[in-house]
């Protein structure tokens, strides 16, 4: 991965602390708009997160590939996954 790996891992444990608190709520019944939000609020870090991924990805590997052909790849590799994205 090409990203900047502190960024990445900060903000992963971010997330993982959001649902650790999304866990607690639950078992503590917690009203239902409040998990919901919580809820976005951590899909909207991953969100970022993997827009961060990515763009390392076009920037790193699909700039440095060494062929066109290995450059084709990892395009056709991204549209898909934007594909997956918008679904």
């Amino acid at each position: 991965m090409k990203a900047d790996h502190a960024r990445v891992a900060r903000q992963l444990k971010i997330a993982r602390g959001q649902i650790d608190g999304l866990l607690k709520m639950v078992d503590e019944d917690a009203y239902c708009i409040d998990v919901s939000n919580q809820l976005l609020a951590t899909a909207a870090l991953l969100k970022r997160l993997n827009a961060i991924v990515l763009s390392a990805h076009l920037e790193h590997c699909v700039q440095e590939a060494k062929s066109e052909e290995e450059a084709k790849t990892k395009i056709a590799e991204v549209e898909a996954l934007l594909l997956r994205l918008s679904n």
